[in-house]
């Protein structure tokens, strides 16, 4: 999950603190000190985190693409100019665009904003842009909320009491709530100073930057592990009194199952499980990086000389092309696999299925998944020609009738291909003509596919006049009683759109009846 900084760099921030025994500190000081603990932190603890440095005043500049370096961006932190004054409404949209830039519009990103609380004056201030949400175009749109998944964290160099004291806070939550809600507001608690800056960051890196830290076990072996990014809690929304699921932090492998047989499932999120490496001789303890789960890397490269349960099931699912079934919580599973960044690279990921005893319908509940051994016969059949899945049920669902749907164009159109073909073979196919019309048109009146009705009544009237000279006179009869009511259904007046009657066949004195049609 990427980083952006938005770091204030307006005059406002240059104004001073009190610091006693030291010389002058500027609130942009403070600011820095904060920066600089978080990068600190996320350089030891969240090394695969891209982040990005902007600065904004009345403009903004990235001042630091997307990187893992943290001594660049601390370099450029430690560089920063002072400019004119606060236009927060220009530099939003400017991380919007760095974002979807580097990033595209799905994948969730994280946005700390740095600041004192002052919001600028005039047009361009954050009050201005608040009071003119309402007044503005599609082309002026304000760039809360942001087009990709994101969390927004605002980090004031200013105490509650001075925030309230203004209507900076009532604007800051309203900008928060712009957002989605997501992220929060920090103040710092007591003077402005080094220590309560610290404290302000230490909250905000237990939020959101702490590493999830897990054991991996199957069976007798096991391997500390870190999972990137921290898993999210997940809230079910069928339940009445919804309450967040958390992946716990033993993470325990139930079995294992071939590729083709998992296909590719819905997923809620997908993390990367890098192995902790701990040395012994330096006393040492640090997670794997990306780079360090290389195809030919051993296992003593990997954790310090020492063998490691995680880097050997990395290999043996890329070898042998199976997942591993990963129990996260109570009913609820998840898979590990390796996935390839290169020809060289691959990475052992591991994806969350949504909770419950029965994620993947397919596969049946995972709790009554066993080992082939325990089958009477091996269910892949003795040279792999068959496959155990999907899993058929039981006994057939009452409700399960042979309905029409229409996913894909191609089954549309075999449907109208249907219709055709039995209309040039009328009246020998007159019964299954007008079944084949019947199902068609339920279909589309319960989909209010109007215009379907309207094109399939002027292909009849086509085919009408079509017919050669050698065909029955009873279907031109039929093909324009077909088309006609067809184009009265597609008014949708009840008198001909009820969706319980079907189109008769016209009576002729060719069908041997009278004349006249039976409307519906």
């Amino acid at each position: 999950m990427p980083t952006v900084v938005l770091m204030d760099a307006s005059l406002s921030m240059t104004r001073p603190v009190s610091l006693e025994g030291s010389e002058e500190f500027q609130r942009k000081n403070l600011a820095v000190h904060g920066l600089t603990m978080l990068f600190e932190h996320m350089a030891t603890n969240y090394r695969l985190e891209f982040t990005a440095l902007v600065v904004f005043s009345s403009l903004w500049e990235l001042m630091v693409p997307f990187t893992r370096d943290y001594n660049t961006l601390q370099e450029a932190l430690n560089n920063l100019e002072d400019y004119d004054k606060t236009c927060l409404e220009s530099a939003l949209q400017g991380v919007s665009n760095i974002v979807q830039q580097e990033w595209g519009s799905t994948c969730p990103c994280q946005v700390v904003l740095v600041t004192d609380g002052a919001l600028g004056i005039g047009r361009g201030s954050l009050r201005h842009s608040l009071a003119t949400l309402k007044q503005r175009g599609d082309d002026k749109k304000f760039p809360l909320p942001f087009p990709f998944p994101s969390k927004l964290y605002i980090m004031c160099i200013s105490n509650a009491e001075e925030l309230q004291a203004t209507d900076a806070m009532d604007n800051l939550e309203q900008l928060l709530t712009l957002s989605g809600g997501e992220g929060q507001i920090f103040t710092m608690d007591g003077p402005l100073c080094l220590k309560s800056v610290q404290a302000m960051f230490g909250k905000l890196i237990d939020q959101a930057y702490t590493p999830f830290h897990a054991v991996l076990r199957c069976g007798n072996l096991a391997s500390d592990v870190q999972v990137f990014p921290r898993p999210e809690p997940v809230l079910l929304d069928e339940e009445v009194d919804p309450v967040p699921k958390a992946v716990l932090t033993e993470l325990e492998i139930v079995g294992f199952i071939e590729i083709g047989d998992i296909a590719s499932p819905p997923v809620l999120s997908r993390h990367l499980v890098l192995p902790i490496a701990v040395n012994k001789e330096a006393d040492e303890v640090g997670a794997g990086t990306a780079d360090d789960m290389e195809e030919d890397t051993s296992t003593n490269q990997m954790a310090g000389k020492s063998p490691n349960f995680c880097v050997l099931l990395h290999g043996s699912l890329k070898v042998e092309g199976m997942v591993a079934l990963v129990q996260l919580g109570p009913d609820w599973y998840g898979m590990l696999y390796s996935q390839a960044d290169s020809k060289k690279k691959s990475n052992l990921m591991m994806s969350l299925f949504e909770p419950g005893p029965e994620p993947l319908p397919w596969l049946g509940k995972i709790s009554q998944l066993g080992p082939i051994s325990d089958a009477l016969e091996n269910p892949y059949g003795e040279d792999d020609s068959k496959s155990p899945f999907p899993v058929q049920p039981k006994s057939k669902r009452s409700y399960a009738q042979n309905v029409t749907v229409w996913i894909k164009a191609s089954g549309l159109q075999t449907d109208v291909q249907k219709i055709l073909r039995n209309a040039r073979k009328l009246p020998e196919k007159t019964q299954t003509f007008y079944k084949e019309l019947n199902r068609l048109r339920k279909a589309a009146l319960a989909f209010g596919f109007w215009e379907l009705l309207k094109c399939v009544a002027e292909l009849l009237e086509r085919e009408c006049t079509l017919l050669p000279d050698s065909a029955h006179p009873d279907a031109a009869f039929q093909l324009s009683h077909a088309a006609q009511q067809l184009r009265l259904a597609s008014t949708g007046d009840s008198q001909y759109a009820a969706f319980e009657h079907n189109i008769t066949p016209m009576l002729t004195d060719f069908s041997g009846g009278g004349g006249g049609a039976d409307r519906m």
